[in-house]
């Protein structure tokens, strides 16, 4: 339960707290755009199933693969509004990141066949000592 809430508090209430504390004159137009990122999660529609509560989707999905990350932090030197929607993907990867470190601690054997597990168990590892 308190990961599903960690979960979409990190994909609902942290956008909202970037954009008022950083874009302030803006932040109605930079919530949406942040929120507007979630929809690379229409990636999912390519996996069977859809949805599983306990698979980790970096770079599982096409969206969510480190190549990709990479292009989302490349973005931050963009000019708006692509630096925010870099920001906004970014983000929305900590969160599936967070969720799958919190699968792990929670159920390791979840993670057996998850492609990122190496990079969960390393913080699991780093935030541990």
């Amino acid at each position: 339960m308190i990961q599903t809430v960690i979960h979409y508090f990190l994909h609902f209430g942290m956008p909202l707290i970037i954009a008022y504390t950083f874009f302030r004159n803006d932040y109605k137009r930079v919530y949406l755009i942040l929120l507007a990122t979630m929809l690379v999660d229409l990636d999912h529609l390519l996996a069977t199933p859809i949805f599983s509560p306990n698979r980790c989707s970096i770079n599982f999905h096409p969206l969510h693969t480190y190549y990709a990350m990479a292009v989302y932090a490349a973005m931050l030197f963009l000019p708006k509004p692509y630096k925010i929607i870099g920001l906004g993907l970014l983000l929305h990867i900590l969160t599936d990141l967070n969720d799958c470190v919190m699968t792990y601690l929670n159920c390791p054997q979840y993670l057996n066949d998850a492609s990122a597990r190496e990079l969960v168990e390393w913080l699991v590892r780093a935030t541990s000592t």
